[in-house]
């Protein structure tokens, strides 16, 4: 009989490929603690002390031993009181080395940098794997599958699953990871990053990212993505664990930076982030050296996949690369507040950077920031490169240094032009790229966008080269990296349309919130006309109405935020105003307090109703901290211009747009929906003011770009899949009727769901079909709303989900996604509903789950007359198991044989061979037959655990007959008093150890007299109920 693929198989294939990688592979149980070849003295050790000894002295030996030994002492004991903390400090030390102070010969004091790991020569670092390496801290000890080390230091933990147990999911592996920081922290202060794998399924992330964050590694080389035929978890190991690339992982590309709520989070490079920074780093290198053309290229990775950490990633290798001799890094932008939030993440991850970035404050601070000799991370925004006298043409010298590198993000905006452009007056204007070629003549330049480049824009070609890499919109989607979006059209006053498309053009694009506020006097008569029609008092009145029904109607469906964007600060402000009005709840004048709030900027100036939404700097970073916090009650913000490009907050679901856009900025703009969070299906777009063209427009610049999958999906698309997947799950139903669901008492409703519950676990394959297509439509139907279709069918998609829900609740839920488990907990539609579950049924016959008590005569008599069968199955069959995993811990010969017998009752039931009151017949014998269990050890006068041991003899039918019970249950004593005395932590590892249970095992049988033919077959069932006994008296 051929044997099933299992864990040990998932992790002997990793074990092969590690050896195929170079490095020595070790099995945890030769060498565990006591072993003749123990590589540590302690399962409390989780640094190899040897191995980190060797390599310290390896790689530092013109340092002193007492260097050596205060380095040791350091690393052991990181000194912070909290896991996160001191995995930030261990990886400061794994990347720049220790510092350390030491007495010199002649007594002084000296101080130094000890080095943990050569990350220039990998071959002079020793690469160890070891499998079933246990651990153990307190009293809590662990056993992670696989840790890799590197000179002695645990930087990765692998935890497999069985490929073929539907229960032993990825989310499962995560949730254990979450358990181990939890019960050996300690070892956690070391790990770089982690692997979760079932085999065909891995994925790779840190120790506080959430399993959404954890992501596949799709390259081994970066040249191309790896075909299907090879798993998951070969090209994660020898994409990442190839000694040369790990060492770059771990030096350049792991950053610690805050999350919203302040609480430090752990992040790694994503495998696109990884290799377009040394693609570009390559390019760069080129374009710097004596026959480079100063043009290193332009980075293209879509919104909401990292651009901004990618840059950091980048910023920190090259300032590390010795052939650019310590560059000066100037970082571009071309507004205020996107230079604050880059400036922000680039501050955030010094320690990467090796020094604190810089802000310029004007240009003679900007001057003074650029006449250094080397080094340096500067931040500007283009406008301190144009000269303070317009009519001069030429920008001053700064630095003729060929060591400046100018990263520019956004690299495709008209002012990076080099070229003059002569207006009506007939004067001169010149773009970014001139003038900093004066001020920085030799220095070269990279780009970094989220959005395409126009085929047609040779300016940007021309400053900053081709592309170097490209991650485009389908494979961030495939990724998970980014979630789709949508596109919905609710024009308020179609008529609107025409009068507004001749007005729109690309002066109305290069408005900025400062030209609004200073240069008012330049502001086109047009712009002023159309800001009237949209911002009509009647139309605003609509727009509110509307967008508070469709915001509520979508919360019902989805949690979140959103975002409305106005065309300028007066129609932000009435639109403010008749959002309240209707939604009194909504305002509030306290920052720090409110569902709604208007971010913009101002002045003194400004009309008194603006002065209610104008906030200093420290205001606006306040808002931006309650926005980005999904429990915060600030669930929508009313913006012109601020928020829409740089700004990340995952969790929001929608953009409402009355503001006419094109082209990179509308891109960039509704790109603020596509980030994950959580289960977030997806992002939308609603459109108040005709925005269809323009999207047009954009997506044939995008594919001419070469890009590939829909930027924006209509959603129209996504109403075509909810009402395609509502059809399947109509004719799932087909012959049941449950009409009588749709505005019925909550009474009518319970029996309705009842007998729809019924229905569909009467079929084991309609139950698959169903929970599939539901979960499916739940999704669709999420996005969909408030579509008059989705509000049509809105009750139907409720019933569908309370039966759905139920199922759920009435299975034991393992490896559920988040998702999953949240249908069926949150009724989105009807929350009249009672729920209907196992637990009600235990609490309507006043039963505790937990309690052995629920197996009483008692209760299996009114579980058999229950009213609705296919519950009352469902209650007993998740009642068993847990009866059952409860013995399995204990008496592993008596939990095999109710398994079997609760399988084959099973078995019955799913092919139809018996009726479900035979089933319920089935299962209460079972039952019986375990809670008579329960006194055959009183009855015996045997202990719980001599009554394992006396069930694991008593498998020989033939000892039975031969020795008799009395024989028998002094053997089952003898052995459980011998096992006591011998147990020692982690001894079913340890060869040594198991080898002299089993002799002591063999002895206590032979001078017992049990048959030595059955002998061996003995032994081995009793030495799987000797280590559950163990594991018991050891925890």
């Amino acid at each position: 009989m051929s044997q099933g693929l299992c864990e040990s198989d998932v992790e002997e294939t990793a074990l092969d490929i590690f050896r195929d990688l170079g490095y020595e592979v070790l099995y945890g149980y030769e060498v565990a603690p006591g072993e003749r070849d123990q590589i540590r003295n302690s399962f409390e050790e989780y640094l190899l002390e040897s191995g980190l000894e060797d390599a310290i002295f390896r790689l530092n030996k013109t340092l002193p031993r007492d260097a050596h030994e205060a380095a040791q002492k350091i690393l052991t004991n990181p000194g912070h009181t909290t896991l996160i903390q001191n995995n930030k400090t261990v990886h400061e030390m794994l990347s720049g080395g220790i510092t350390v102070e030491y007495r010199r010969k002649d007594g002084s004091i000296g101080g130094d940098q000890v080095r943990l790991i050569d990350f220039e020569h990998p071959e002079n670092n020793e690469f160890l794997v070891v499998n079933q390496f246990t651990i153990q801290e307190g009293k809590n000890h662990r056993r992670p599958d696989i840790v890799l080390f590197i000179n002695g230091i645990p930087v990765i933990i692998f935890e497999l699953k069985n490929p073929t147990d539907e229960r032993a999911t990825l989310t499962i592996a995560h949730n254990q990871l979450q358990t181990y920081m939890q019960e050996i922290p300690s070892f956690f202060s070391y790990n770089t990053m982690a692997v979760i794998s079932d085999g065909i399924q891995t994925r790779i992330g840190t120790l506080s990212a959430s399993l959404e964050r954890f992501s596949r590694w799709r390259t081994i080389d970066g040249a191309q993505e790896a075909p299907n035929h090879i798993p998951e978890i070969e090209v994660l190991i020898r994409g990442v664990c190839d000694k040369k690339r790990l060492l770059d992982l771990i030096r350049f590309f792991i950053v610690f930076e805050e999350d919203e709520r302040g609480n430090a989070i752990k992040k790694l490079a994503g495998y696109h982030q990884y290799h377009a920074v040394n693609l570009a780093v390559i390019s760069t290198e080129t374009a710097i050296s004596d026959a480079g053309d100063r043009r290193c290229g332009v980075v293209w990775h879509t919104q909401g996949s990292g651009k901004s950490l990618t840059m950091v990633f980048y910023s920190g290798k090259i300032i590390q690369t010795p052939s650019l001799q310590n560059p000066t890094i100037l970082v571009i932008t071309d507004r205020n507040d996107l230079d604050d939030q880059l400036f922000g993440t680039f501050s955030r991850c010094r320690k990467l950077l090796r020094q604190t970035p810089i802000q310029a404050e004007g240009r003679d601070h900007l001057k003074t920031l650029l006449s250094v000799a080397s080094g340096g991370v500067v931040f500007t925004t283009i406008q301190k490169f144009f000269p303070e006298d317009e009519n001069k043409e030429t920008y001053p010298l700064l630095s003729d240094r060929k060591n400046i590198i100018v990263i520019a993000d956004e690299a495709h905006r008209s002012q990076y032009g080099m070229h003059g452009k002569v207006s009506k007056k007939g004067e001169i204007s010149y773009g970014f790229a001139k003038y900093i070629r004066d001020a920085l003549p030799n220095a070269s330049f990279i780009g970094f966008t989220g959005t395409p480049i126009d085929l047609q824009d040779k300016v940007t070609r021309n400053v900053f080269g081709e592309y170097i890499s490209v991650y485009d919109i389908q494979q961030a989607i495939k990724d998970k990296a980014t979630v789709p979006i949508y596109y919905e059209s609710r024009i308020v006053d179609i008529r609107m349309n025409e009068q507004i498309k001749p007005l729109i053009d690309q002066e109305f694009e290069e408005v900025t919130e400062n030209e609004e506020v200073i240069r008012k006097e330049k502001l086109r008569t047009k712009w002023a006309a159309l800001e009237a029609i949209v911002g009509d008092e009647k139309r605003i009145n609509e727009v509110a109405d509307d967008l508070i029904r469709h915001f509520k109607q979508r919360s019902d469906a989805i949690e979140g935020k959103a975002m409305i964007v106005c065309m300028s600060r007066r129609i932000c402000v009435e639109l403010y105003k008749a959002l309240v009005e209707r939604q009194p709840d909504w305002d509030s004048h306290s920052d720090n307090e409110g569902f709604l709030k208007v971010v913009m900027t101002g002045s003194a100036g400004d009309e008194k109703d603006f002065q209610k939404h104008i906030r200093p700097k420290s205001g606006r970073e306040l808002l931006a901290k309650r926005f980005k916090d999904p429990e915060d009650p600030f669930k929508i913000a009313i913006v012109r211009d601020m928020w829409l490009t740089g700004f990340d907050v995952p969790c929001l679901h929608t953009m409402y747009i009355d503001k006419p856009m094109k082209g990179h900025t509308l891109m960039q703009a509704i790109a603020r929906v596509n980030r994950v969070w959580r289960d977030k299906p997806g992002g939308l777009i609603v459109d108040y003011i005709g925005l269809a063209e323009e999207l047009k427009k954009a997506l044939v610049t995008y594919t001419e770009s070469k890009g590939k999958g829909d930027p924006v999906f209509d959603q129209e698309r996504i109403v075509d899949k909810m009402m395609e997947k509502y059809e399947v799950c109509c004719h799932l139903f087909h012959g049941f009727d449950w009409s009588g669901w749709r505005g019925a008492p909550a009474a009518t409703r319970l029996s309705i769901l009842q007998a729809g519950f019924n229905y569909v676990l009467d079929d084991p394959e309609r139950k698959s079909d169903f929970m599939q297509h539901v979960l499916e439509l739940s999704q669709a139907f999420a996005l969909a709303l408030p579509h008059e279709k989705a509000i049509e069918i809105r009750e139907d998609v409720a019933y569908f989900q309370a039966v759905r829900a139920q199922i759920i609740k009435t299975s034991e839920g393992a490896g559920k996604s988040e998702y999953e488990l949240n249908l069926a907990v949150k009724q989105i539609v009807s929350k009249s509903i009672v729920p209907l579950g196992i637990v009600d049924i235990f609490k309507e016959m006043g039963k505790d789950v937990g309690d052995i008590s629920v197996l009483s005569e008692e209760f299996l008599n009114d579980l058999l007359k229950y009213k609705n069968q296919n519950v009352a199955i469902a209650a007993m069959t998740r009642l068993l198991n847990d009866q059952i995993r409860a013995r399995t811990r204990k008496n592993t010969t008596e939990a095999r044989k109710f398994s079997e017998m609760l399988e084959q009752t099973i078995n019955k039931y799913n092919n139809r061979k018996v009726t479900t009151q035979e089933i319920l017949k089935e299962l209460a014998q079972i039952a019986r037959e375990i809670r008579e269990a329960q006194q055959r050890g009183e009855d015996l006068g045997l202990t719980e655990a001599e009554l394992a041991f006396y069930d694991a003899l008593g498998v020989n039918d033939s000892a039975v007959v031969i020795l008799g019970d009395d024989i028998l249950k002094k053997i089952a004593q003898d052995l459980v008093k011998t096992i006591r005395e011998n147990v020692t932590i982690d001894w079913s590892l340890r060869e040594s150890v198991r080898a002299k249970m089993r002799v002591a095992i063999k002895r206590i049988l032979r001078v017992n007299g049990y048959p030595p033919d059955k002998q061996e077959n003995a032994i081995q069932t009793v030495m799987q109920q000797a280590e559950l006994l163990c594991s018991a008296v050891a925890g």
